[in-house]
């Protein structure tokens, strides 16, 4: 039986049960792999039907990371040496297909998970790290947290939801950290709505064994609340209290402002300057995928508004033609397999990836009645 998930289920005091799974790849910083999905996504199915299980916990084993996105390997040999069997309508393996389907069937059920779940969101939480704890009911970070949504390094998008949750930050600040893959620390993550409490990592048994001596009813919402009541007795101030996210807000309102990407992308330029936040924000940035600071500007402004469920199945669509253009293997090559820090992204200019060529991302592949996420 493969480790890659590790489940317990710990008695409490008083009849229930609290159901724990780690992410158990700590090499690999617990990176979501298809078969971490396959086996995540049944378990939490069934503790979701367990009248025993009062809370589930979801953690990454290891003290470096919950979890620091896909597994960008796995998903590099789908698309150049695995299983070649086309996905319906584009030169994708349908072994790709699957993982993106599953991973996001993963993480819409947190988010409508009908019982309290505890994400640990210890150290590097990224990518698809972000899709399993943005969505949990209760959300911890750490003094070791960094928390950023890097695709626009490899050619992606930031997907997993990212279309929805990014454009929950306020004033609209979601799209720098889409363009910059900006990471934030504690204090920046719970003023993005990223987070909901501050604990150190060192407490994580404490606040276990808080939650194992408590007795727990059968009521959704108030053992939502015992678990806020445990999780703030725990809690204690970020350091910093304010991070730069937050004290560089006036400056980031007046970029985001700019109707076209063109022009937010150049206020970024401006602004870096001598400041060291924006300037690493900046070189981020302009050694990432044009295409993908294009695809990110169009996602999060047509899906404003849209529902969690509507933005996974668009969202499904759009990684699967990423999947079908250069980039995402170019992006992984250079970062991960030759490690030459040096990819060739295709377009190579925010001029050449302009609004004409990003509607290649929006033809539907499904009909309604057969998108894979039809039923979310």
């Amino acid at each position: 039986m493969s480790d890659v998930v590790l489940f317990e289920e710990r008695p409490t005091s008083h009849g229930k049960t609290i159901a724990i799974a780690t992410l158990n790849a700590p090499k690999a910083l617990n990176a979501v792999s298809h078969e971490m999905v396959e086996r995540l996504l049944p378990r939490l199915r069934l503790w979701a039907e367990d009248p025993a299980v009062a809370v589930v916990v979801l953690r990454g084993a290891g003290d470096r990371a919950f979890c620091a996105g896909g597994d960008l390997h796995g998903l590099y040999r789908g698309l150049t040496t695995g299983d070649m069997t086309p996905a319906p309508g584009l030169p994708v393996p349908a072994s790709v297909e699957g993982f993106f389907a599953e991973e996001y069937r993963l993480d819409h059920l947190i988010h409508t998970y009908p019982k309290p779940l505890l994400c640990w969101g210890n150290g590097v939480v990224m990518g698809g790290g972000m899709g399993l704890m943005v969505g949990a009911s209760h959300r911890v970070v750490t003094e070791q947290s960094r928390l950023a949504m890097p695709e626009i390094a490899i050619g992606l998008f930031p997907d997993v939801g990212g279309s929805w949750f990014l454009n929950q930050v306020p004033d609209g600040v979601g799209l720098f950290l889409a363009l910059t893959a900006s990471q934030l620390r504690a204090a920046d993550a719970l003023f993005a709505g990223w987070a909901d409490h501050h604990v150190t990592h060192a407490h994580y048994a404490q606040v276990l064994d808080a939650m194992v001596a408590q007795e727990w009813g059968d009521d959704r919402a108030a053992n939502d609340v015992t678990l806020t009541r445990i999780l703030t007795e725990a809690e204690t101030p970020p350091e910093p209290a304010t991070g730069p996210l937050e004290s560089h807000m006036p400056a980031l309102r007046e970029i985001c402002a700019g109707e076209t990407l063109e022009q937010i992308v150049g206020a970024i330029h401006h602004a870096a300057g001598a400041d060291p936040w924006l300037y690493s924000a900046n070189a981020n940035l302009k050694a990432g995928a044009p295409g993908t600071a294009r695809l990110a500007f169009e996602l999060l402004r047509r899906t404003q508004g849209w529902s969690l469920a509507d933005v996974f199945r668009l969202e499904l669509e759009v990684a699967l033609h990423c999947s079908a253009q250069p980039d995402i293997r170019e992006g992984i090559r250079a970062l991960l397999i030759d490690k030459d820090k040096s990819p060739k992204w295709h377009p190579a200019s925010l001029g050449d990836a302009d609004a004409e060529w990003v509607e290649r991302f929006f033809v539907p592949i499904y009909e309604a009645e057969n998108h894979p996420l039809r039923d979310l």
